[in-house]
Parts: C-alpha cells; structure tokens; sequence
C-alpha cells in the first residue's frame, strides 16, 4: 500500500471516530464542564498509550526529539479541546463544521511558516474552492451567536496548530504514541486542577459515556498522527471534512438537528477539493514530495 493510500484510510477511519467523540462531547456539554470529561478521558488515554507501548516495545518508547514542539502541541490540544467543548454548548454539530471546514486554509498557511512546505498554486486554487463550499453552507446555518462563532475559530485556529506540529513532529520521531500520549497527559493534569471547582455527581452511564470518549480518541488521535506521516497537513486537513457526513448523522439522529440542502450542496464543493487534494498528492513525484520534507528544517 502507498503512503497516500494508507494516509487517506487513516483520515477516513479518523472521521467516523472523531465525529463519534464530537457527539459525545455535545452530549456531556450541556451537563458538565470540560474539566469532568477532559480530566478523565485524557488521563485515560495516556493510561491506554502506556499500555500499547509497552506492548509494542519501541526502541524509542515516549521520548521525543522535538521537546520544544511537543510542548507546543500539548497546550495547542488543551486549548483547542476546551474552545471546542464550550462551542458545542452554543452552536449545532452542522454550524460548528462550518468553521472546521476552514482548517484546510489555516493548515496551508502553517505549512508555509511553519513547515517550509511549498504550496503551489494550482493548490492554492483547490483550497480556495473548498471556501467557495462554505460560502454556499453558510446562509443556511443560522449561527449560535458571536460567543458560539468565536470559540469555535479559536478551536479551528488551536486544532490546526496542533495538526502542523503533529506533522512537524513526524519527520524526527519514529514511534507515534508520544504524540498521543503528552497532549493527552498534560489535558488530563490540567482539568485535574480544575476538576474539585466544577465536579458534579456522575450517574453510571455517564461514567460509560466518558470511557467510551477516551476509547474513541485513542484511536482518532492515533490515526490522524499516522496520516500526517504520510500526507501534508494541507492535504489532510480538507479530509477531515468528511466528519461533516458523521456529524450530520449524528445530529439527526441523536439530536434532531435536520441540515439544509445549502449546506449538503457546499459540503459537496468542500468534499471536491479534498478529492483534488489527495489526487495531486498521488501524483507528486517521490522526489519532489522528499524535497518538500527536507525543507522543514534540521531539528526542533
């Protein structure tokens, strides 16, 4: 299997898990505060990121070479997580993908300061179309207010960071776990220390409903990492769009919430740039895809 087809079947599993972990994340929203379920879902998934490693047996086990930047993409996830969670509170699963859909730009634009990674026009081009997708969505979603809007561009904003580094990462760590593992920790200590403030009592299902969170993200986060070894963010990122098919399900069925034919029809638009996207990837030349790794630099 080619980097690209293994990348685009790990974006595509990531989808249907990280839309699945959004809609609990709504769920528990309107109950709780993001300390009760960040604090023991991500101290979890360090648990459960412990436990693969020491089963896998890496040579490497949880160190990384990148300290800087892992610390960075550490406290990109806290926030991001956290803006994420509050947004779910004001705006649908459908006006909440609106803003996500704009992580493809963002992603472009990082890769280039960031990664030193080219972005050609005809790329350039392609991500624009996916704006072009949201222009169409957005008259049919009637926003959450400004409050709902700007916590989740802040999520965007955070996420996406959080995406560069995990790429940025890639190039120098063989063993992908630390990238789980130190984002997941340190959300986990940081609700901890808020968690005495806001806990409210937990029925048993709840309890359920959190482990099962911290099983799904496990997974997504293990799987998004891995794609980001194979692909460029900018690539990656118009893919994650497909949760937006999860979401609408998810809102549907467990929500009520019944999305516009506006909406499907700029998710069709968004959907065709990332088809372009991971066509070009599949066609760049082995050669010139080393040569846009090797511009990210030396060391962290």
């Amino acid at each position: 299997m080619n980097r690209v087809a293994a990348g685009v079947i790990a974006v595509l599993v990531y989808t249907g898990l990280i839309a699945t972990a959004d809609g609990i994340t709504k769920m528990m929203a309107s109950e709780f505060a993001p300390a009760q379920l960040f604090a023991v879902s991500g101290l979890l998934v360090a648990a459960f990121c412990l436990g693969v490693n020491h089963i896998q047996g890496h040579p490497e086990g949880l160190s990384t070479r990148c300290v800087k930047a892992m610390m960075l993409r550490s406290v990109a996830t806290v926030l991001a997580c956290t803006s994420f969670f509050f947004a779910f509170r004001y705006l649908a699963l459908a006006e909440v993908f609106v803003f996500i859909a704009l992580m493809p730009l963002f992603a472009a634009l990082l890769s280039g300061l960031i990664l030193k990674e080219r972005i050609r026009p005809v790329v350039w081009l392609a991500l624009c179309l996916g704006v072009v997708g949201l222009l169409v969505m957005r008259p049919a979603v009637q926003m959450g207010g400004a409050t709902g809007s700007a916590l989740a561009l802040a999520g965007v904003g955070f996420g996406t960071l959080s995406i560069i580094m995990a790429r940025y990462i890639s190039r120098y760590d063989s063993n992908v776990l630390p990238q789980v593992f130190y984002p997941n920790l340190t959300l986990g200590v940081v609700m901890l220390c808020v968690l005495p403030f806001v806990w409210r009592p937990m029925a048993v299902a709840d309890w359920g409903w959190i482990c099962t969170y911290a099983v799904v993200l496990f997974g997504a986060r293990w799987l998004l990492v891995l794609a980001l070894r194979q692909l460029p963010a900018y690539t990656v990122t118009p893919l994650l769009n497909l949760q937006f098919v999860w979401m609408t399900l998810i809102g549907v069925l467990a929500f009520g919430e019944l999305p516009a034919v506006s909406t499907c029809l700029g998710m069709a638009v968004v959907a065709a740039s990332g088809v372009f996207l991971v066509w070009d990837q599949a066609h760049t030349p082995p050669i010139k895809a080393a040569r846009a790794v090797a511009l990210g630099g030396e060391g962290a």
